[in-house]
């Protein structure tokens, strides 16, 4: 089930690719990746937004926490007039967990395709799709500069710039520490994964294959560019939002329910108490009775 489903149309979409681009199997790994990504685009796309967003709401995330610590009930009450979902901040993890089993899926098909063992050719060809023609394709050049993509790095350069470019990406996604974050135990999962992630990657690329590697950078640049884009998305429509004066969420401190900002005027002091006579009143007011006595 496990290679009908994952690991041979992994085998076959990169002997495609191989083929179609002039037996470059470095492009075929770049071509393999752009495709996972896109077909991951939607699930990206969501846990940037949803990172993003709780980054901008966390003093509000923060205040609720703070006052309705000893009701939790009232304190998923705010959060959904705020728009936040603590849950959300397990389904943003989705999209690395998919990228599991592709990446063990793919470390298979990639020995399994530059295998150079008749032992290894035996394994390929039972996995070959019919219209595929494996004949003019083996044996797969494994060969790139230094390098070759069945075998880790032996330099360990690739390992570097996996863990570089993760945490570069991982940097850009995740929101920036504020406050105490004892009260938010989901934003500092989300700050060790800053961390963890790139460590645990560039580990890996220590062992799994040169290709595999190669996949992990290619990933990760589009990851960087997909979050810069993303996060100019979100800068300019934080930027609307405060041009147009949109009242933002507070705590009231004097009454258990939480109330939007007042608009200036009324924090400006009209609408409360009276406001007091100016000086040219008063003096009129005095002249009227100096003229009546």
């Amino acid at each position: 089930m496990w290679d009908t489903l994952i690991v041979n149309p992994m085998i076959n979409a990169l002997l495609l690719f191989y083929d179609l681009l002039g037996n470059n199997f470095i492009l075929a790994i770049a071509v393999f990746t752009i495709l996972i990504r896109v077909i991951t685009l939607p699930l990206n796309m969501r846990q940037q937004r949803s990172m993003m967003k709780t980054q901008e709401i966390q003093p509000q995330i923060q205040a609720i926490q703070k006052k309705y610590r000893d009701n939790p009930q009232k304190m998923q009450e705010e959060f959904k007039k705020i728009g936040y979902n603590p849950a959300d901040t397990l389904t943003g993890c989705l999209p690395t967990l998919i990228q599991f089993p592709i990446l063990i899926g793919l470390y298979q098909a990639i020995i399994t395709v530059l295998g150079t063992t008749p032992q290894s050719l035996f394994e390929l060809v039972p996995r070959v799709y019919p219209a595929i023609n494996l004949t003019q394709l083996i044996p797969v050049e494994n060969k790139f500069l230094w390098m070759n993509l069945s075998q880790p790095d032996p330099f360990f350069v690739l390992p570097i710039i996996v863990f570089a470019s993760m945490f570069i990406q991982q940097k850009l996604l995740t929101p920036a520490p504020s406050g105490n974050q004892q009260d938010n135990p989901a934003a500092s999962m989300t700050q060790s994964m800053q961390y963890t992630m790139p460590l645990m990657f560039g580990f890996f690329s220590l062992q799994f294959p040169s290709g595999l590697s190669i996949y992990f950078i290619l990933a990760n640049i589009i990851g960087i560019f997909q979050g810069l884009y993303m996060r100019r998305i979100t800068d300019r429509e934080k930027a609307e939002r405060a041009a147009s004066g949109k009242p933002v969420y507070v705590i009231d401190a004097d009454d258990s329910k939480p109330a939007a900002t007042k608009s200036k005027t009324a924090s400006n002091g009209s609408g409360g108490s009276k406001s007091k006579p100016s000086d040219s009143q008063s003096a009129a007011k005095r002249k009227k009775r100096s003229a009546k006595r």
